[in-house]
């Protein structure tokens, strides 16, 4: 559990590292990418011991017998996170963003208006757009730099149009945890306008100390037969290009019709990601989750008050995710201007807040999941890059 060794991934086939100078102009000799959410640390020995155990015994079949896969699931919902499922109630997935396009296309129709709590994961308007929905911004109120649910003017909005409603929590990119009485509230609206609800909630173990987690499952059995939740392992153990997700349903109905379109379109998961998930979700993987949120509090203490010390810039405090998200709205700056100084004179490749819909304008997206010295070496760029206004 060496989260300080710097690990080139440079010549990797990395987006992440790999692709920031030719979609960001960042160069890549002296780089920081701090932009696509992955982590730059190895994934616990357990899942590396599973590996090499299917290299060693070299022959990559089809996969049979899921039972154990399913148990690990089982056993992390319930023991990390309170919640108890049936391993019936378990689809796994090509990752979550394939999971949340199969939701899109078996729960709602084209021309059907889809709610997202903007700013938010940018990939959800994506698969929206792609399926020939609309895309409804419900935008959040940012108070003192933490994001609030604003469901009075949400309900305005509506028009009846709407079929779904896709809550990411905890939040990406403002690090929120929700509270029950604020999943109670979002339960209560997706009732009132009749609609579906799809909860990714894929950093609900990378929370910060002091907060927790609360599963939407937990919150309102009124809404288990309009409720899809989704979970992986991939953003917990840095395992994104195992690309599996689960999506887990508890009724019946919008089970069989979740199951329907995945058999039409001839998916099944691929034996790597069942292998890796059935080792992370276990007792060794449980401890080196321990030590990395240990380990991504110290980074973000570290980033915060570094950003946080430069005249016009504010980071949103961080209560989950690795996602840093930084307000430069008080630089008096155009977006243009201050991207530019953070990619061209800091070299850091950041994600731009409007990609992330209404309310991103004036923000940019921070990765912190490195080692201490990058986070430590960004902070020294960002305020040298920003030091006329010091």
């Amino acid at each position: 559990m060496n989260f300080d060794e710097i690990i080139d991934r440079r010549g990797s086939h990395c987006v992440k590292w790999d692709m920031m100078e030719e979609l960001y102009g960042v160069p890549q000799d002296d780089g920081i990418a701090m932009w696509v959410a992955d982590m730059d640390f190895r994934p616990p020995e357990v899942v590396q011991d599973a590996l090499r155990e299917m290299i060693d015994h070299g022959i990559y079949g089809y996969f049979g017998d899921d039972s154990k896969y399913r148990a690990a699931i089982q056993w992390w919902m319930s023991t990390r996170h309170g919640w108890e499922i049936q391993p019936d109630w378990i689809f796994t997935t090509h990752g979550l963003v394939n999971g949340t396009a199969l939701c899109v296309d078996a729960y709602s129709q084209p021309g059907d208006g889809i709610v997202l709590m903007t700013p938010v994961y940018h990939a959800f308007a994506k698969v929206i757009r792609a399926a020939g929905r609309e895309v409804v911004e419900c935008q959040m109120i940012n108070e003192g730099g933490r994001y609030l649910l604003d469901t009075d003017s949400w309900n305005a909005q509506m028009t009846g149009k709407e079929s779904m409603f896709i809550l990411c929590s905890p939040h990406n990119p403002g690090g929120r945890v929700w509270s029950r009485d604020e999943l109670q509230q979002i339960a209560d609206f997706v009732k009132r306008h009749d609609l579906i609800l799809v909860s990714d909630e894929i950093h609900h173990d990378l929370v910060m100390p002091g907060h927790t987690h609360i599963p939407m499952a937990t919150v309102d059995t009124s809404i288990t037969d309009r409720l899809v939740m989704m979970t992986a392992t991939t953003k917990t153990f840095n395992i994104a290009g195992s690309h599996s997700g689960n999506v887990i349903i508890e009724d019946p109905d919008l089970r069989a019709r979740f199951g329907a379109r995945m058999a039409a379109l001839g998916l099944s998961p691929n034996s790597f990601g069942l292998f890796m998930a059935t080792a992370a979700y276990s007792p060794e993987g449980a401890e080196w989750v321990d030590a990395l949120v240990q380990y991504l509090d110290g980074n973000r203490k570290l980033f915060d008050a570094g950003v946080n010390a430069i005249p016009g810039l504010a980071s949103m405090p961080l209560e989950a995710t690795y996602l840093a998200w930084v307000d430069f709205s008080g630089t008096g700056m155009e977006m243009a201007e201050f991207t530019r100084r953070v990619q061209q004179d800091a070299r850091i490749a950041v994600n731009h807040g409007p990609s992330f819909g209404k309310g991103g304008e004036d923000f940019l997206r921070f990765n912190i999941a490195t080692p201490r010295a990058r986070i430590e070496d960004a902070v020294e760029r960002l305020a040298k890059a920003f030091s006329d206004l010091q």
